[in-house]
């Protein structure tokens, strides 16, 4: 493409005409730990044509990790009144995410240079348009970082010695652990349903409440159909069981790939 900085996103950009159009079209599941949480990245496309990808992702998160340009003029289109930031900051407080951390990427540009008072007004004004949205921007960390160097993602940056705060690391090991309501009966919100040879038909979903085992039968709403769970994935290993919140694939018996789909 000629741009060395998509080389980052094609680690979750994997799909052809991704690599070809420079955008994230599908949902891409990363896993990673840290020392106290166990996080599985959902890389959602913010493009408009995309949308209902966006909104399956974005359904699907307990925290949202918004990030805001820094360079002059994308960070001001941005911004604008039908700018992407404000509707992917709007579509996240819609879907329930209560949490959020703003990212202000992009300060090594070099109409930025990391400057201290760039950073503060956009700070400002992010502040600003998230309360009233719903947001209390007091409860939200704000990280001005550069994810081309990786400055204030892992460690706090020696360009930016003037900041105090977290790294995007602290901030995510800072976030609330949601309760997980594991005595109610089992939903999946269906993300996708796929045929693999050899293996059957595998529904993908987020658990969002009670336990999923090998063995359990289970019903899909709203067509009414049965089957029996014979075995459950999270990023290619096998698990005895899944648990709310967990991004699974799950093979079943006697069923169809035709006969479900997305949103059941």
């Amino acid at each position: 493409m000629g741009k060395s900085s998509f080389k980052y996103a094609w680690i979750l950009d994997k799909l052809k005409a991704e690599r070809e159009r420079g955008i994230t079209i599908d949902l891409g599941l990363w896993k990673f730990e840290t020392s106290k949480f166990y996080f599985t990245i959902i890389d959602a496309p913010g493009h408009r044509d995309f949308l209902k990808n966006m909104i399956t992702g974005t359904s699907q998160a307990d925290v949202s990790i918004l990030i805001v340009a820094a360079s002059y003029g994308e960070y001001e289109a941005g911004i604008s009144a039908n700018g992407q930031t404000r509707e992917h900051a709007l579509l996240a407080f819609t879907l329930g995410v209560n949490q959020i951390i703003v990212c202000v990427n992009k300060m090594d540009d070099d109409s930025v240079n990391f400057d201290e008072s760039r950073f503060n007004a956009i700070n400002q004004q992010v502040s600003f348009f998230l309360n009233r949205m719903g947001y209390n921007s007091k409860q939200i960390p704000f990280i001005p970082i550069s994810g081309w160097f990786g400055d204030n993602l892992l460690e706090k940056s020696i360009n930016m010695p003037w900041w105090k705060g977290p790294t995007l690391l602290e901030a995510l090991n800072g976030v609330r652990e949601p309760k997980r309501p594991l005595e109610k009966p089992l939903r999946i919100p269906l993300h996708d349903v796929y045929r693999i040879g050899g293996i059957g038909t595998v529904p993908v979903g987020r658990v969002d409440c009670g336990i999923l085992k090998p063995g359990d039968v289970i019903s899909f709403a709203p067509v009414g159909l049965v089957s029996k769970v014979r075995s459950i994935e999270m990023h290619n290993e096998q698990i005895q069981q899944a648990f709310p919140g967990d991004n699974i694939g799950f093979c079943i018996k006697n069923v169809s790939v035709k006969e479900i789909r997305r949103g059941y």
